[in-house]
């Protein structure tokens, strides 16, 4: 992976992680009830998740490139199609409603770490979206396992970074995330929407 494709994936992964989504809102959540030092065990069980889900998904695109070279072309645009459909999704999902009872039990580090895990590996859309997105930064010229451990690295720490100030700034991000629930949604479908159709059009 070239430097500069590196430098786009770093930035569409951070705003990919700025998204609500599940490990995200795990974070904000269990910041609010736990603090943010016992949410690292969340945060930690959601990064192996999706290390796990990236690893399956490269398998699978290796696999196929192995045997179909120039099917990394049609990834691309069925992937960007896909994208652009998830950024319309977003633009049409309600506003966020996150709450937390007050008495909730305090839960040991390994359920926190489970909870982390599971939100992460357990969605199959995620394997749908990986499927679309990492297609767009894949060189079928260089070895995809270098490849593999590059991005899913990059993804890895940036979720921890990403998660890990959304739990220490949850009693501040969560009213404001309900307040304007609507507007950020549509925002970040727009984004999600302008990548797809951009992204399969670089080289």
């Amino acid at each position: 992976m070239a430097w500069s494709t590196w430098f786009v994936y770093l930035v569409a992964v951070i705003g990919l992680s700025l998204t609500p989504g599940p490990n995200s809102l795990l974070a904000i959540t269990h910041g609010a009830l736990h603090g943010h030092a016992r949410t690292l065990w969340t945060i930690a069980g959601g990064s192996v998740g999706f290390v796990l889900l990236i690893g399956l998904t490269m398998l699978g695109i290796g696999s196929l490139l192995l045997q179909f070279p120039q099917a990394l072309t049609g990834l691309k645009w069925v992937g960007g199609a896909y994208l652009v459909w998830l950024g319309i999704q977003i633009w049409r999902a309600p506003a966020l409603q996150l709450s937390a009872p007050d008495d909730a039990p305090r839960p040991s580090s390994r359920r926190l770490f489970r909870q982390g895990f599971l939100a992460a590996a357990s969605n199959p859309k995620a394997l749908l979206f990986y499927g679309a997105f990492l297609p767009q930064f894949i060189d079928p010229g260089r070895d995809w396992r270098v490849q593999f451990l590059v991005i899913a690295l990059t993804f890895a720490i940036v979720e921890c970074v990403v998660e890990y100030g959304l739990a220490r700034a949850a009693h501040r991000v969560r009213p404001w995330l309900e307040r304007v629930g609507r507007r950020f949604n549509k925002t970040c479908g727009a984004l999600f929407a302008l990548m797809g159709a951009a992204l399969p059009l670089s080289r």
